[in-house]
C-alpha cells in the first residue's frame, strides 16, 4: 500500500515551523485526520517522535480520523538545541510552544514515560489541553534519577552508556526540585488515561498508582499484563486500540 493509498495523511509542513522560546525549531510529523481534533505525542528521556509505539498509535488515530502531531523535545532527534539542555521544565514549555500553533483544534496530549511527567505539568497549568493520557508515565522523577542514574557522574558520564546521551547537572537538578509530579495532578480535571504495562522495569507501575490517589474522578487506569517500557511486540497494538477508542469517547 503507498501512502496515496493509506487511510491517513502525514505532512512535516502542515503547520510550518514550529519553535520554542529559545528559537530552536521543534521536528515534527504531522498525520491527518478530519475535523477539528489532534492529539499532540511527545516522546519520553533519550527517544524522539519516531519510536515505533508512538508512531503507531499517530497512525492509529488518523485512521480513526482524529489528527495526531508527533514531536520531539528540544534537544533530541532532529529538533534544534542541546540534549545537555534537555530537562522536564525546558520540554513542559516546548509543549506551550507546540500548543500554541494549534489553535485552532480541541488537544489531547499523550506522553510517553518522561514525556508523561510533562504532560501532568503542562495539564496543571495550560487548560488548552482538554484530555491527557500518561503512557508509563513518569511520576517520582527524583527516585527515577536516582534509581537509573545514580552511579554516573553528571557532566562526564551518559545516560544508559549512550555517548549521545550524556547526563548533565542541569537534568539532574531539574530531576531533584521536581521530585514528583503526583501533587499536580489534582490541579486540573480533564478526562485523563493513564497506562502502564506490568513488566515496566524503567518506570515502575507504581508510578501510576501512586499518583491515582490525586486524581480527579475522570481518571482511568489501564494496566497492561506482560507488556514492557516501550509496549514492545503486542504491547503496541493493545496499546493503541485502547488509547483511540479512549480518545475517540473523550475528546
Amino acid at each position: 500500500m503507498t501512502l496515496a493509498d493509506a487511510p491517513y495523511k502525514e505532512n512535516k509542513l502542515m503547520f510550518n515551523e514550529i519553535k520554542n522560546e529559545h528559537g530552536e525549531r521543534l521536528d515534527y510529523t504531522f498525520h491527518e485526520g478530519k475535523g477539528d481534533r489532534i492529539v499532540v505525542i511527545g516522546h519520553g528521556v533519550t527517544g524522539n517522535k519516531d519510536r515505533p509505539a508512538l508512531v503507531a498509535l499517530a497512525e492509529g488515530l488518523a485512521a480513526a480520523g482524529i489528527s495526531a502531531l508527533r514531536f520531539s523535545f528540544s534537544g533530541n532527534g532532529e529538533s534544534e538545541g542541546a540534549f545537555t539542555d534537555s530537562t522536564i521544565t525546558k520540554e513542559v514549555a516546548d509543549l506551550g510552544n507546540v500548543i500554541d500553533a494549534l489553535s485552532e483544534y480541541k488537544v489531547c496530549y499523550v506522553g510517553h514515560s518522561m514525556g508523561g511527567a510533562v504532560g501532568v505539568l503542562r495539564a496543571a497549568t495550560d487548560e488548552r489541553i482538554e484530555a491527557l493520557v500518561s503512557l508509563a508515565g513518569m511520576v517520582h522523577t527524583k527516585a527515577f534519577a536516582e534509581r537509573e542514574f545514580g552511579d554516573v557522574i553528571p557532566d562526564e558520564g551518559f545516560m544508559w552508556d549512550e555517548p549521545d546521551c550524556p547526563l548533565s547537572q542541569a537534568y539532574v537538578n531539574d530531576m531533584i526540585t521536581i521530585d514528583s509530579v503526583a501533587k499536580h495532578a489534582s490541579k486540573f480535571a480533564v478526562p485523563w488515561l493513564l497506562v502502564h504495562g506490568t513488566e515496566d522495569d524503567i518506570v515502575p507501575p507504581e508510578d501510576s498508582h501512586d499518583i491515582l490517589q490525586f486524581a480527579n474522578e475522570d481518571t482511568e487506569f489501564l494496566e497492561l499484563p506482560g507488556v514492557d517500557h516501550v509496549f514492545s511486540d503486542d504491547g503496541t497494538p493493545v496499546m493503541v486500540e485502547k488509547v483511540v477508542a479512549w480518545i475517540n469517547q473523550k475528546l
